[in-house]
């Protein structure tokens, strides 16, 4: 049977930039925290730079939910976007690819080369539904095993912003003789009920779709895309403003439609707009897991609470948060900046875009990025 399109990428596809890398853990596979087992992980990813003799000058990169390996660079062959941090590495740039190795894999559950639910499983079937429950641990344990296949004993540092800082975090706290220094933007120590309900919807709204068919869509002619589009809009809802959604498009009605005649607010257009732009790239399982492993966030859990695992990170630390994030609000990295010793006041990147912010604000989180790498750490805000 035809298979559903799909704009994700499948063994077969143009690889793009992107390097593969499959580990078996010795040979055992990997035992995930919530009690499921892969018998092997297949990474994607992609570097940029040249690694030194002992590899002490590698820097690993961590995306957020939609994100991939391809944080530098062109669209082209394999990659259908300019790399998502294009503007923050590079020759000179704030990860000076002249002076570090940069490292960036797809994660653990995504949907752009590395072992997922649209994964061929022993057999030769795609996961679908029987793809395992995930967390960020188990995502950083496939990236600790990376690192060891690349000849990586330490890294210079690990930057990452809203999943990507939750990895981040998990990273100082589980391997702390792995990362010399961290970089963590938009997120906080655990996950929140407020993220947890806006997920919890996004999820459902992908489910309801009567093409999901259980996560099982891959052998069908359909996707469960338009449940993912309305998945990205309540998701988009929550990663800008207040603010920026009045000044762009306050009441207006799309072009020249009439919206008593089944017409659209200009808001309805846009948030319509970026659904069905991400259910052109993005597998709707992967959306699911990745989300649900970013609800599981918790550095404390067994390990005492996030007081004791925070108050325990001897690294210097880097916080810094978007002033008008209303996903992660900087209250949530006030936090951090308070209980991990080494930390420092917290860097504010003022923005009106709200949670996108680490992604639009290039100058900003490029400045605090910089600052981080050569060794110090703001006791400022970024104004």
């Amino acid at each position: 049977m035809s298979q559903a399109p799909s704009g994700f990428w499948r063994e077969g596809d143009d690889p793009g930039r992107r390097q593969f890398a499959t580990f078996t853990q010795g040979g055992h596979g990997f035992a995930l925290e919530g009690g499921g087992h892969l018998d092997e992980v297949t990474v994607a990813y992609e570097t940029w730079g040249t690694p030194n003799a002992d590899h002490s000058n590698a820097v690993l990169i961590l995306h957020a939910l939609t994100g991939d390996s391809h944080a530098a660079g062109p669209s082209g062959p394999g990659h259908s976007m300019t790399g998502w941090w294009d503007e923050i590495i590079g020759p000179g740039k704030a990860v000076d690819t002249d002076q570090f190795f940069v490292v960036c894999p797809n994660v653990l559950g995504g949907c752009q080369g590395t072992t997922g639910p649209s994964s061929l499983a022993p057999g030769g079937r795609h996961f679908g539904s029987r793809f395992p429950v995930i967390t960020i641990r188990d995502q950083v344990a496939v990236e600790v095993a990376l690192a060891d296949f690349l000849g990586i004993a330490t890294w210079s540092a690990i930057v990452g912003g809203s999943m990507g800082g939750m990895r981040a975090l998990e990273w100082v706290v589980q391997y702390p003789e792995r990362v010399h220094h961290v970089v963590v933007v938009a997120v906080g120590a655990a996950g929140t009920a407020d993220e947890i309900a806006l997920c919890s919807l996004q999820v459902r709204a992908i489910k309801a779709d009567p093409h999901f068919l259980g996560g099982d869509y891959y052998d069908t002619l359909e996707s469960p895309r338009e449940g993912l589009s309305i998945a990205r809009g309540i998701g988009q809802f929550s990663y800008r403003t207040w603010t920026e959604f009045e000044s762009r498009f306050g009441r207006d009605v799309q072009d020249d439609e009439t919206i008593f005649e089944k017409g659209r607010y200009a808001i309805e257009s846009y948030l319509s707009y970026q659904g069905d732009k991400l259910a052109a790239r993005f597998d709707p399982n992967s959306y699911i897991v990745l989300t649900e492993a970013m609800n599981h966030h918790d550095v404390g859990r067994g390990r005492g609470g996030v007081v004791a695992a925070l108050r325990n990170v001897r690294h210097r630390v880097t916080v810094a948060g978007v002033s008008s994030d209303r996903l992660y609000p900087r209250e949530l990295q006030e936090e951090l900046a308070r209980l991990i010793p080494g930390a420092g006041r917290m860097s504010l990147i003022t923005s009106p875009a709200g949670h996108d912010g680490f992604l639009i604000e290039t100058e900003q989180i490029g400045a605090v990025i910089r600052a981080g790498l050569s060794g110090d750490t703001p006791q400022r805000g970024v104004q």
